[in-house]
This record gives structure tokens, C-alpha cells and sequence, in this order.
């Protein structure tokens, strides 16, 4: 490599490599939701709502807490973009 060329940015494939055991995690927004039994009924409501709808909020807050749970045990430290 001459000084005259530039260094290359990292690819998504060398970042695709992290294998940490906290991808795991990444699970669970995914599968819970597939469980029908936390559908399979009317009440409780909360504020009028049945289940299905309010728990669809806290699917989207599990999966938002996960993923940033995740993502700040597996970040490079040091590392800029």
C-alpha cells in the first residue's frame, strides 16, 4: 500500500463477524410475541383496552430495550464512526 492510496473503511461483512453470546437476547423481542397465550384473552384492560392492544405497546418496548441492551454490550469501545 503506497501513501497515495486511501485506507479502505471497514465492510459490513468484518462487522458481521461478532458472535458475542448477547446476540441471543435479540431472541426474545421475536418469540414472545408468537406466544398465543398472552392473546387468548379479553381482560385485563387498561384504560378500556383490551390485552391484545396494550401488550402490542410492550412488545415494542421489550423489543427497544433489547436491541439497545445488545447493542451497548457489543459496541467496539473506542470505536468512532
Amino acid at each position: 500500500m503506497t501513501a497515495a492510496e486511501p485506507e479502505t473503511p471497514r465492510t459490513a461483512s468484518s462487522r458481521a463477524k461478532d458472535h458475542s453470546p448477547w446476540n441471543w437476547l435479540l431472541f426474545i423481542p421475536i418469540v414472545v410475541p408468537l406466544i398465543p397465550v398472552f392473546f387468548n384473552a379479553d381482560s385485563p384492560r387498561l384504560f378500556g383496552f383490551p390485552r391484545f392492544y396494550w401488550l402490542q405497546l410492550v412488545w415494542i418496548l421489550l423489543g427497544v430495550a433489547t436491541t439497545t441492551l445488545v447493542y451497548q454490550m457489543t459496541k467496539k469501545r473506542g470505536e468512532r464512526r
